[in-house]
């Protein structure tokens, strides 16, 4: 499995987004290389899951540029995106066999990955494939998600709390197979308040207030916390109560 090189997998210039005549995004500015896992931190309501909307186009901006993989479009950017949609949005009628041939079908594949059978054996999902939805647990919901969003090999990986539910085997397995991932050219763009995550995974991440990027951390400042032992727990909490 390998990426072919792209300065970046992702450019978001001065997004702006509202719900009617609230604003929730007010000029957000990231920019994520291929290869690097991002991870986007911030309380509930800050903006992180109506950013990542705008990436889907289930939110349109009301301003700004949003431009994947460096593609000339937005539906071309589309075809290079995996992202893993919310457990509760998975179609609870389907079984998660049929899941994945709608997602294989919707990417132009010819096949389900087999790099994504084997993940699915590993995660001991193999027995539910057959199974509805409806009936799987959040734990295997989100294992489903998971399979989908990485199907196709895409560029950009978007995923919104995606451990949660999860046991500690099939995060770990998740985490690894991500970081192979990133090895392999592709980005991760995960929102979350799992703070370990950031610490031990991120090459970047960012704290996002009010519908602002408020404060980012470098690679350098990240790997200056981990040799120092620092606590990025009380980093996050001195940046956001900076900007309170």
């Amino acid at each position: 499995m390998h990426m072919e090189a792209c300065v970046n997998a992702v450019e978001i210039v001065a997004v702006c987004a509202s719900y009617g005549r609230r604003e929730v995004l007010r000029g957000i500015d990231l920019r994520i290389p291929a290869g690097e896992w991002f991870c986007l931190l911030g309380p509930n309501g800050a903006g992180k899951s109506t950013l990542l909307h705008c990436l889907t186009g289930h939110v349109l901006p009301t301003q700004g540029m949003i431009r994947i993989a460096e593609a000339p479009t937005m539906t071309d950017g589309k075809r290079r995106l995996g992202y893993a949609c919310a457990p509760d949005q998975l179609p609870g009628l389907l079984t998660g066999r049929q899941c994945l041939a709608v997602y294989a079908a919707a990417k132009q594949l010819a096949r389900i990955d087999a790099n994504i059978i084997a993940l699915a054996e590993t995660l001991r999902f193999t027995p539910y494939f057959d199974h509805y939805v409806d009936t799987y647990s959040l734990g295997t919901r989100q294992k489903l998600c998971m399979l989908l969003a990485l199907l196709g090999e895409p560029l950009l990986i978007v995923l919104d709390e995606a451990f949660n539910g999860l046991d500690p085997r099939s995060a770990l397995i998740i985490k690894r197979e991500l970081q192979l991932r990133t090895a392999a050219g592709s980005a991760v763009l995960l929102a979350t308040h799992s703070l370990d995550i950031v610490e031990h995974y991120a090459q970047r991440a960012a704290l996002m207030l009010s519908g602002r990027v408020m404060r980012e951390w470098s690679a350098s400042d990240l790997a200056e916390l981990r040799r120092s032992g620092g606590d990025f727990e009380a980093a996050v909490a001195a940046a956001s109560e900076a900007e309170s």
